[in-house]
């Protein structure tokens, strides 16, 4: 008879991944709240039925950025590492930050699938500058979203933000590189240097005719940006519950008229976007009641742009990809004052 060692059956032994509580629980929560919606009857909490009611609205808005974002992550995923470094630009400083601001502000994503590109493009070999100026462009710039700003606050401050937002991102993205240069955060170990003589068009050629563009090709796509995203999802979904929990005790009517173009209005909007989840679409409607009930422009731009400097969601999902929670916590550091200061001069400006 042949005996098997301990350390025999621990080597043989197939290693099994944790399972993600937070992601369980969420979804749970989040899932049986969506069924209450559905199913529950009139007799039962009007405090629930709200809650199950908000919960559903949020998902329906959330979900095409959330499968959006999972797609593009399993794209993303595809594409090797020295064709991003190329396309986003080697090196620090502000032309490789500018480059990526601008591709935040064309991507039209909502915050929530934007999210899930910006871990996967620190993953592909971005800088941590141009990830922060990529997510702080992103979220309320896409296309879709400014063409409903422009449509309810009008071509001025609708400029007027965009022009203001991508300024923010850049110099963030900018003071991020330079604090990575001296040491103060750690740099991305997934950097690689793009050869000078990298060609870019005649590889992508070949590398696309190399592709089988079947069935199975699409099905390892969304299971590998499914799998990807598992990360994000999490503080999603956790968010979403914490939204729900403002929503019941904190009326959204309050906001108006307590809110206003001055320096405390305007610390308390930046307090109250800060521990709201509201998603980019959710978000902007409520941002223009600032502008035209409040007469505080300055206010609805906080709250935009605010939200995305503080959220708490984003700070995890920065401190999951790069593993710092200095790199984390540099976010509203470095943001949030910028936001706070240009936000003043809009209301002084304009209220």
């Amino acid at each position: 008879m042949r005996h098997t060692s301990d350390s025999q059956v621990q080597n043989e032994a197939p290693t099994r991944a944790k399972p993600d509580w937070l992601l369980r629980v969420c979804a749970s929560l989040v899932a049986m709240l969506m069924v209450v919606h559905v199913a529950a009857p009139s007799s039962w909490s009007p405090a629930l039925r709200n809650m199950a009611a908000d919960t559903t609205e949020m998902m329906m808005i959330m979900w095409w950025g959330i499968a959006l974002g999972m797609v593009s992550i399993g794209l993303l995923r595809r594409i090797p590492r020295e064709f991003v470094t190329h396309i986003m630009g080697s090196g620090r400083g502000l032309k490789p930050v500018l480059r990526a601001t601008c591709a935040g502000v064309l991507l039209d994503m909502c915050s929530h699938g934007i999210l899930m590109v910006g871990a996967q493009l620190y993953e592909r070999g971005a800088s941590i500058g141009q990830v922060v100026a990529f997510l702080l462009a992103s979220p309320w710039n896409s296309l879709s979203l400014t063409l409903i700003l422009l449509a309810m606050l009008g071509p001025g401050l609708t400029v007027l933000f965009v022009l203001a937002s991508m300024l923010i991102g850049i110099c963030t993205g900018v003071l991020f590189d330079r604090l990575e240069r001296a040491g103060r955060l750690p740099a991305n170990p997934h950097r690689i240097e793009v050869d000078p003589d990298f060609e870019f068009w005649p590889r992508a050629r070949r590398a696309l005719g190399d592709v089988d563009f079947g069935w199975r090709w699409c099905i390892d796509v969304l299971a590998g940006g499914v799998k990807a995203s598992r990360m994000v999802v999490r503080w999603l979904l956790f968010g979403v519950l914490l939204a729900v929990l403002v929503r019941a005790f904190v009326p959204l009517d309050w906001f108006a008229a307590w809110f206003g173009p001055t320096l405390l209005g305007l610390l308390a909007t930046v307090a109250v976007t800060s521990v709201m989840e509201v998603c980019s679409e959710g978000s902007t409607p409520l941002a223009v009641d600032f502008v035209q009930r409040a007469g505080a422009p300055g206010n609805g731009f906080a709250f935009l742009m605010g939200g995305v400097a503080t959220d708490y969601t984003e700070v995890m999902v920065l401190k999951d990809t790069t593993g710092s929670w200095r790199v984390a916590l540099f976010l509203p550091l470095l943001a949030l004052p910028q936001v706070l200061l240009v936000a003043w001069l809009i209301n002084a400006s304009l209220a």
